[in-house]
């Protein structure tokens, strides 16, 4: 696994840490302290093994954490968004105007900066090859007056203070999602421990599949939303604008520039559940033994006024003047919003996110003979729509189908009391008041259907905010924390279960939970009526069940050979706590057209890849002899 959201890196567990800091040992929470503080630049590692602030002075480990943890945990997880546009400064806007001229107007200008089509009333005098003199008569006169509006929506969740993805790899106007992607992607990688390319080098290419993408697509200045407000604004589109913004463009990015890879890909949209509707087709290929390996994520950078405002007009987001409601405040302060998220408690709306999450599946005979670490498995995940609707974003019926299908087959696999007793649920939990009743709802019925009381739920957007289509990846990154340390996350902003929440079968702690888990179910509940629901699996259970199938020698064989890979992936561990991030960014390399290829009629064999491609298909629908 790895990637990157408000709470930090996803790899070696750093961003679940730090959403159940005060749970840890002190020498976790010193670990968590000092490799947020190196990611977020306030301190860097030298030579020696210390460490050195920006101002030159030289601290060593404990230091580092007693002098910056407040800064850490105040300029991580959810806050008031640091843009200056959001705060004091306003977001840049235009505001039309009509002037009334009792006398004639005359102005200079640059030539270029004319109209292309002048109006009729406009005489025009050449000053010079550059500058030209505008008259123009009384009358009335249409403008855009320039203006900076304040922003309604001042919460988010934001990557670490000072962390900038773009800045680790040579990267070329591209939209902060795309940057993010090639982070989390390299991250993945370097925490597997695995050699890529020989990975690679020991399966037919169409072997590898790249499911990715995100639920908007990429609307910042560098993509689509610089290409939609150009002409309005004043400015030209550029020749990348329009093909970065495209919602797959993760996947694209992955396979021409991280892996090379040239098997299966596309993006699956599903709007919150976008990250569980790819997981579920790189999970079904892999059964159908189509696919050996795939890489799944999604990477959503939504913290634009546009997208804000948009989803602000719905109603959807917390914004200020609903949340000094919530509180009876007449002044927000910088605590405030960092309780803007509150799931199942009185609250006003979700709060947007930025976040980069991404796995790397693997069949289980392959990972047994690579001895890849195994984090957990995924047996399945479930999607139905809700049927008829009244509003295209209210939530409705499929939700019970997803989960009670979910619920089912971890009883198939744990046993009903294995169910009952050794599982826990991560919620979608947007914060809103309608998800804190439909949703609680839905994990109650289940919960009742199956004897399960005392259900622990955790909810990682208390911490990290609303990520869209990466939503599901942090809840999937959380839960193999708790597998790993033990811990749930509990849900800090949750003063009172609201009085309409469905929580008899519930448990909702506010602290930290300490519980050995099974598996897990990870619950979206996505506009539009796209619900997903999936079984996560504990490593130990993992474990248990390769016994099962392919037996204890062979188990134990893998065991041995998961020594160096696990050693190589600590190393990477090591060197992305101090900030030595291994970003890939292959830009040009390797690059084949066709002509290099040799394509005979049972394969095509590819320069740099040791196998070749089998053109062998599956025929279900019988031959017609010549």
């Amino acid at each position: 696994m790895g990637g990157v959201n408000a709470a930090g890196r996803t790899s070696g567990h750093q961003a679940f840490r730090r959403t159940v800091l005060d749970a840890l040992s002190a020498e976790e929470q010193q670990r968590t302290v000092v490799g947020l503080a190196a990611m977020m630049h306030l301190v860097a590692r030298q030579e020696d093994g210390s460490w050195q602030d920006s101002h030159g002075n030289r601290l060593d480990t404990a230091g580092v954490a007693d002098r910056f943890r407040q800064t850490v945990l105040d300029h991580t997880l959810i806050r008031r968004i640091e843009d200056e546009a959001f705060n004091a400064e306003g977001i840049p806007a235009n505001r039309r105007a009509q002037l009334a001229l009792d006398t004639p107007l005359t102005f200079q200008m640059r030539r270029r900066q004319l109209p292309e089509v002048l109006p009729e009333t406009w005489q025009v005098r050449d000053l010079d090859s550059r500058r030209v003199e505008v008259s123009v008569p009384p009358g009335a006169l249409e403008v855009l007056l320039p203006d900076h509006r304040q922003a309604q929506v001042r919460a988010a969740g934001q990557l670490p203070s000072g962390f900038a993805p773009e800045r680790l790899y040579r990267s070329v106007h591209h939209p902060r999602g795309l940057s993010m992607a090639v982070f989390g992607a390299s991250d993945c990688l370097g925490q597997s421990g695995l050699d890529w390319e020989a990975l690679r080098d020991r399966l037919d290419p169409d072997q590898i599949a790249v499911y990715a993408g995100n639920s908007i697509g990429q609307l910042d200045d560098e993509g689509w939303g610089g290409l939609l407000k150009s002409f309005i604004s004043g400015n030209r589109a550029t020749s990348k604008q329009m093909p970065l913004g495209y919602g797959q463009m993760p996947a694209d990015f992955l396979n021409a520039y991280v892996l090379g890879s040239v098997g299966a890909t596309g993006a699956i949209q599903g709007a919150c559940a976008t990250f569980l509707y790819n997981l579920r087709q790189g999970i079904e290929e892999i059964r159908r033994g189509v696919r050996r390996v795939v890489m799944v994520g999604t990477s959503d950078a939504p913290i634009t006024p546009e997208i804000i405002e948009g989803f602000r007009s719905m109603g959807a987001l917390a914004d200020d003047d609903s949340l000094k409601a919530l509180d009876a405040l007449s002044l927000l302060t910088d605590a405030d919003y960092q309780r803007a998220c509150r799931p199942f408690a009185r609250n006003c709306g979700f709060t947007i996110a930025e976040s980069a999450q991404f796995v790397l599946l693997m069949d289980d005979v392959l990972a047994l003979e690579t001895g890849a670490q195994i984090l957990g498995a995924i047996p399945g995940v479930f999607v139905n729509a809700d049927g008829w609707k009244r509003s295209i974003s209210a939530p409705g019926i499929g939700n019970y189908i997803t989960f009670g299908k979910a619920a089912s087959l971890g009883r198939e696999i744990l046993g009903e009391r294995g169910l009952r007793e050794r599982t826990f649920v991560h919620a979608h939990a947007t914060s809103t008041p309608k998800n804190r009743v439909t949703e609680s709802h839905v994990l109650d019925s289940v919960a009742r259907a199956n004897g399960i009381h005392d259900w622990p739920v955790a909810a990682v957007k208390a911490f990290v905010g609303h990520s869209q289509g990466s939503s599901a990846g942090d809840q999937l990154a959380s839960a193999l924390g708790s597998f790993a340390h033990g811990y749930i996350p509990g849900i800090p902003t949750l003063d009172a279960v609201a009085d309409d929440v469905h929580g008899e079968r519930l448990r909702l702690p506010r602290e930290s939970l300490a519980f050995r888990a099974d598996a897990a179910f990870l619950n979206a509940k996505g506009f539009g009526g796209n619900n997903a629901t999936g079984l996560l699996l504990s490593p130990d259970a993992t474990e248990r069940l390769l016994v099962q199938r392919h037996g204890q020698a062979a188990v134990a064989a893998w065991r041995e050979r998961a020594a160096a890979v696990q050693a190589r992936g600590d190393a990477y561990l090591a060197r992305a706590d101090a900030a030595d991030f291994e970003v890939i960014y292959r830009f040009g390399e390797g690059v084949l057209e066709g002509p290099e290829l040799t394509v005979e009629a049972d394969g095509i064999h590819i320069p740099g890849y040791a196998r070749p491609v089998s053109l062998a298909v599956d025929n279900p629908f019988g031959r017609l002899d010549d």
